[in-house]
């Protein structure tokens, strides 16, 4: 049996550990879109579209379809949004997938990447699957409503947060996450 040098043992080792860590991510990821989808087909088999059930006095279900992007941007858009949308969230999915792979400041970046690639690819499914995305929570103050929302989009949104907060904190130039970096 032949054994690599000791030299070369190392960083193998450290590229195959690398491979675990991101499959790991992705399958986070993998969860975080699950879990949306899941929500979403609760919402669209009991919900019929433009349905509103009010649970409070400022938080309404709703099942509403929307074509476009944030805040109904681009819905009216006659169609090449669905194409043009899925696009933007595949290639920022394996841009962030890409830059997980090759490894991160902080765990923060770490958990707020995944839930982009996660909350971006939820709503990609619904593009891809039946061409607008389901939002179904509905913040409102008496009759001025903030669009509605779902769960993928908490995820980008609350994961973009997490990157603004981490630009923040002090000490962030150190290694990798996942080698020996607490924040």
């Amino acid at each position: 049996m032949t054994h690599a040098p000791v030299g070369l043992a190392a960083p193998r080792a450290a590229r195959t550990a690398r491979r675990g860590h991101w499959w790991r991510l992705m399958g986070a990821a993998a969860l975080l879109l699950s879990l949306d989808q899941i929500v979403k087909w609760v919402v669209a088999t009991n919900l019929p579209p433009g349905e509103v059930v009010a649970v409070t006095a400022w938080f309404n279900l709703v099942h509403v379809l929307n074509p476009g992007a944030s805040f109904s941007f681009l819905a009216d858009a006659g169609g090449w949004q669905r194409h043009a949308l899925i696009a933007v969230g595949v290639a920022v999915s394996a841009t962030l997938a890409a830059l997980l792979w090759r490894g991160v400041r902080t765990r923060l970046e770490m958990i707020a990447y995944v839930g982009m690639i996660g909350g971006a690819l939820g709503n990609v499914v619904d593009r891809m699957r039946i061409g607008a995305v389901i939002d179904y929570l509905d913040l409102h103050w008496r009759d001025t409503h903030w669009p509605a929302f779902n769960l993928a989009d908490i995820f980008v949104v609350g994961s973009a947060a997490l990157l603004i907060w981490a630009s923040f904190r002090p000490g962030l130039a150190g290694g990798p996450a996942g080698q020996g970096n607490s924040t």
